[in-house]
């Protein structure tokens, strides 16, 4: 029988010293909390201490996601400022995105973000959270938004984007533009780290899925929204390989922990595939693509923290979450790292 989930035990208090609000420096000098399921215990180390920590056999999947700079000022015909979040393409220049404040942006509302290079139809009048709009660009989109784009860090960092940002919420290996925040578990890696680790790639392009917060009453109520992942031959056939000769396979990160677990229910092993996934992963969930997991600290009541508690164990995780607090671990997205196997 599945566990009967309450919401109120994912969350926990967080001192607000202990949101980073910068990345460290050097990335893979970010500490690193090895968390041991079987024994219940847990180490303190360094992100650099990684390739002592995994053996030759084990392989890590990286998501190769690139990050748009997504995060848009614009203007109403009114003169109202309004921001828009870009979060994935549903078909040729029309896109889901979140719209701050949205109520004042109704269905057929003109929003200019650069007179030259870039305005926004709204195509949906207010009511859900995500909604739809039409670009207009001139020219190539990627090239459009970098020029007038911001990188979408998260408003729990308080404060303006610089320009250090841009690279710092940026995988070392991002390669296939298309998310709206960053696989946050691989910011820690270092080109020279990975050339000490195996390790191949596959994608999940990050949407408003991978970070919206779980609200329903019923945790089994919860839906997400749906996000874009491909996995190649070549990556498929190597994580096989490993699994076959011993070897354990490491998520790094809740995204391509989820798209390895999709792509395991859909066809019973890690194959070559595509497409969309609204996968939730919650305590009770039976993995069977991954045997480890590198990632951050979560925010509560999040889609992200059900899912490290479903490979950890929900009363596991919030002890060693209390001794990160304790030991003045920096959490979210530029914080501090776990590894649990």
């Amino acid at each position: 029988m599945a566990p009967v989930l309450k919401l109120d035990d994912f969350d926990y208090e967080l001192p607000r010293r202990l949101i980073a609000q910068r990345p460290h420096s050097p990335r893979d000098g970010s500490r690193l909390m090895v968390l041991r399921r079987r024994t219940g215990a847990w180490e303190h180390a360094r992100f650099a201490d990684l390739p002592d920590l995994v053996s030759e056999r084990d392989l890590l999947v990286l998501n190769d996601s690139r990050v748009l700079p997504a995060r848009l000022a614009a203007v109403r015909e009114t003169g109202g400022r309004i921001e828009v979040l870009l979060l994935d393409a549903l078909e040729d220049q029309v896109w889901r995105a979140l719209l701050k404040p949205g109520r004042r942006a109704r269905a057929g509302d003109l929003l200019t973000v650069h007179p030259e290079l870039l305005s926004i139809r709204v195509l949906d009048d207010p009511g859900p959270a995500v909604r739809q709009v039409r670009l207009n660009a001139a020219g190539n989109l990627q090239e459009v938004l970098e020029q007038v784009g911001r990188p979408p860090l998260p408003p729990y960092i308080r404060r303006e984007v610089d320009s250090r940002d841009r690279e710092a919420y940026q995988t070392v290996y991002a390669a296939n533009p298309g998310s709206a925040a960053a696989p946050t578990a691989g910011l820690h890696f270092t080109e020279t780290l990975l050339s000490r680790l195996n390790h191949c790639k596959i994608t999940l392009h990050v949407g408003y899925g991978t970070f919206q917060p779980v609200v329903a009453d019923r945790v089994e109520d919860h839906r997400m929204h749906s996000e874009y992942y491909e996995v190649s031959e070549d990556s498929a056939r190597r994580i096989r390989r490993h699994r076959r000769a011993g070897g354990r396979v490491i998520a790094v990160g809740t995204t391509s922990t989820r798209v390895l677990e999709q792509v395991c229910l859909r066809h019973g092993d890690v194959v070559e595939d595509r497409g969309w996934t609204d996968l939730f992963v919650k305590p009770g969930f039976e993995f069977q693509g991954i045997d480890g997991l590198i990632t951050n600290f979560h925010l509560p009541r999040t889609s992200l923290l059900f899912l490290v508690s479903a490979f950890a164990g929900v009363r596991l995780l919030r002890e060693s979450y209390r001794e990160a607090v304790d030991r003045g671990y920096r959490f979210y997205s530029y914080g501090d790292a776990m590894l649990i196997f």
